[in-house]
């Protein structure tokens, strides 16, 4: 039985790859992931030289195979997407699956994760939080779900892009302008902003900023602000 790691990568600061993380990618014989370039570049920041397997969403399937000719061949491998944890709004589960099923082991080398940074950051004492990930861009799927999520009483945290995100704080502004939501910018980055308020006041705060740069991540509590 082989060994298949499932690495935690940075979100922004390539610091926040742990020892562990290193050590394991020293050490396998190959790394599948989200994309080569991007891998690459962390791998050679850590003076890292291993062969890299490209495995996207849009090929996983097929590069699954190789992985599992590797491990079937006694072969150590690793996987690592682009920023975070893998099956986290990232590929990986399809891989983590077929190495499964083919009668490996699935190890997973926890790293960061935007949302349990965000979680750990928000000040909110929700017991439950469900991760929603990237909501519909259509605008008419995007509020029928916020509404549903809203509506459980529950945390939860989602994530947008740039482009997107005044729409999405329109929304929750809209239907619970008190609820309270801690948005996350640019996190672990150079310019990384948290900002922690009503779901109005946060509207107001972004809507004077130019928003055309940054990842966004957003948690909204299941209780109103106060």
């Amino acid at each position: 039985m082989a060994v298949l790691y499932i690495i935690g990568t940075p979100i922004g600061n390539l610091g926040d790859l742990s020892f562990r993380a290193v050590e394991v990618l020293k050490s396998v014989s190959l790394v599948a992931c989200e994309d080569t370039r991007v891998t690459l570049k962390l791998l050679s920041h850590f003076g890292i030289r291993v062969p890299l397997l490209s495995c996207r969403a849009q090929n996983e399937k097929t590069a699954a195979e190789r992985v599992i000719a590797a491990l079937n061949a006694g072969k150590t491998v690793a996987y690592a997407s682009d920023a975070g944890t893998p099956g986290i709004s990232d590929p990986g589960s399809a891989l983590v699956n077929a190495a499964v099923e083919a009668g490996h082991e699935a190890i997973p080398i926890p790293g960061a994760s935007a949302f349990a940074a965000l979680v750990s950051a928000a000040g909110a004492r929700d017991k439950t939080v469900v991760f929603e990930g990237f909501l519909s861009p259509k605008p008419g799927r995007r509020r029928k779900r916020l509404k549903e999520l809203l509506d459980t009483g529950w945390g939860f945290v989602l994530y947008e892009s740039p482009y997107r995100i005044l729409k999405l704080l329109e929304d929750l502004a809209d239907l619970e302008s008190e609820r309270y939501i801690c948005v996350g910018r640019e996190m672990t980055k150079i310019h990384e902003e948290y900002k922690r308020g009503s779901a109005a006041g946060i509207l107001a705060f972004f809507a004077q900023k130019d928003l055309q740069k940054g990842e966004f991540a957003v948690f909204v509590s299941g209780h109103n602000h106060k």
